[in-house]
């Protein structure tokens, strides 16, 4: 079967969909008047995109950054102030559709990596969280600031930060709620690389490109592998890769590594 460009969707809100290069698909949240917070307009959005997305054969990586000078400012939460008599049962309800369509990033079976360009907080931090890779420019600052507003976590945080952190600075910046400067979030492992200066999305999409000529079949075994903290055990490793690895030799992108390593060129992989 011959890969095609899906159609991307249209009339998108607050949200904005790019091809930057070959592969590589740039979501924008586009919101700036209220730093990227995440609207009812821009949920639906989301939605909408991740679903094209993860039926598009020629996407082979997502970067999702902010415009203007904020990554996301978090979920639009104004309308739990104004319904303090709201059950639980019906803010539950509210949060669960919430969280599930944020988080369906988490579906794509291609890398993903979130450019956090400014301040990621509160729900933007975990959308960040849930990418596979986080890049941050210099200045930009994270948290979850959750406590501090008389609220618990939601989202995911409880699960994704120590997975990304481990336990004990996820207990710390849970419980503190501060918020943490680009550095120190890179020193934590919260981020795997800090940019200085104004060619930061030019350089994490440099490195997205990277990633989408990578093999395809390859990216999404390994991404697997990772998931969720990884195996369970040493053997468990073993066995995965027993199978993977194997998986990627039978294809003809293998046969092109092998060639383009001894040719001196870049390999050219299609994904089969």
């Amino acid at each position: 079967m011959s890969e095609h460009l899906s159609e991307p969707p249209s009339d998108l809100s607050h949200l904005r969909l790019e091809r930057p290069s070959e592969g590589v698909v740039l979501l924008t949240l586009d919101n700036p008047d209220m730093r990227n917070a995440m609207s009812d307009e821009m949920t639906s959005s989301w939605v909408r995109a991740i679903d094209a997305l993860a039926v598009d054969p020629t996407v082979r990586v997502v970067v999702v950054t902010g415009a203007g000078s904020a990554f996301c400012s978090g979920g639009n939460t104004s309308w739990i102030a104004s319904e303090p008599d709201a059950s639980v049962d019906h803010l539950r309800a509210r949060m669960m559709p919430f969280y599930r369509a944020w988080l369906s990033i988490r579906r794509l079976e291609v890398p993903t990596i979130a450019a956090v360009n400014g301040h990621a907080i509160g729900a933007g931090l975990c959308l960040a969280l849930a990418c596979d890779i986080r890049y941050a420019a210099a200045g930009a600052k994270l948290g979850l600031p959750f406590n501090k507003l008389g609220m618990h976590a939601g989202m995911a945080g409880t699960y994704l930060l120590p997975n990304v952190v481990g336990p004990a600075h996820a207990r710390d910046l849970l419980l503190t709620g501060r918020v943490v400067e680009a550095d120190e979030a890179l020193r934590l492992g919260l981020v795997s690389r800090v940019v200085e200066g104004d060619a930061f999305l030019d350089d994490v999409l440099a490195t997205a490109s990277e990633v989408a000529a990578t093999a395809p079949i390859a990216a999404r075994l390994t991404k697997i592998a990772l998931a969720d903290g990884g195996h369970a055990d040493f053997e468990s490793a073993l066995q995965w890769e027993a199978l993977a690895q194997p998986m990627t030799l039978a294809t003809a992108d293998l046969q092109e590594g092998i060639a383009a390593a001894k040719e001196k060129r870049a390999p050219q992989f299609r994904g089969r």
